[in-house]
């Protein structure tokens, strides 16, 4: 993971720095000093300390940061986060970087934060999904965590997801459940099998089969999924996906399901409002 995230600072840098910050090169001497605080101008789950911390630490590591919270915290409108001292120039190139992921994994840590809130006291838990910003998977599912939430797979490597389309190709589901279980047998490969399904029916194929560790029901409506967490009665895991937002998820929770998967946590993501402001 390090590996990861010192190339994306890497490259990130040379996106935005290019050849050289040419205005603080021409306005601000070289040696000089300075202070600057970062503050919130909006309540949030905050998140990306750490990598400000990652990303000073690369550029500049006479820089220095003093942080009044730790990430995952909440943070009230207008309170200062932390405080950078060092070079001017340095903090002056490494601004909108540090903005940029901590506006973003701020925003996505919110609101995996404001969902979790909708489930209070019940068992059900939040799930990310694949829908991230290509190259800062890393970021986004650490921001989802930072809010409360639990990662789902981190890619098509790290699990096996039978959906829609892979049933269709095989052929239907019970060719598809047989097909990954040969192919873990023969690669000797300890992998857990979820399966997506579309309806009732689909369900119950699925139950007659077996071979799977989790079943996704795929836009079922509430009423649908109640009647599944009756006809699976804990023989298998359940999770809801599709068509589940802040005003029905709970509604979904309390049919029963052990988990809720939801895209909008990293594929509409609203930044939360950082500023970064001299002393």
């Amino acid at each position: 993971m390090e590996k990861t995230i010192n190339d994306f600072i890497k490259k990130a840098l040379a996106e935005d720095i290019g050849s050289g910050d040419i205005t603080s090169l021409a306005c601000v001497t070289k040696n000089s000093q300075g202070t600057v605080q970062l503050i919130s101008k909006e309540d949030c789950q905050i998140a990306g300390i750490e990598m400000a911390r990652k990303i000073y630490a690369f550029y500049d590591k006479t820089l220095k940061v003093q942080s009044f919270y730790k990430d995952g915290d909440s943070v009230k409108k207008n309170k200062c986060v932390f405080i950078l001292s060092g070079n001017q120039q340095s903090i002056l190139a490494t601004e909108r970087l540090v903005l940029n992921c901590m506006q973003r994994m701020s925003g996505i840590a919110t609101k995996t934060h404001n969902f979790l809130i909708r489930l209070k006291g019940l068992n059900t838990k939040i799930l990310d999904t694949r829908k991230t910003c290509p190259t800062i998977r890393f970021l986004d599912k650490e921001s989802v965590r930072l809010g409360g939430g639990e990662n789902h797979r981190n890619g098509l490597y790290d699990c096996i997801m039978i959906k829609d389309n892979h049933v269709d190709f095989s052929g239907g589901i019970q060719n598809a459940i047989k097909n990954c279980r040969e192919y873990l047998k023969k690669e000797n490969k300890k992998i857990n099998i979820i399966i997506e399904v579309r309806n009732i029916q689909e369900l119950n194929e699925v139950l007659n089969y077996g071979q799977i560790d989790r079943i996704l029901l795929d836009n079922f409506s509430i009423q649908d999924t109640q009647q599944a967490v009756t006809i699976v009665n804990n023989q298998y895991p359940l999770e809801s996906s599709g068509n589940i937002d802040i005003n029905n998820i709970r509604d979904y929770a309390m049919c029963g399901v052990n988990y809720i998967s939801i895209g909008a946590l990293t594929h509409s993501v609203k930044n939360i409002d950082l500023s970064m402001i001299c002393i």
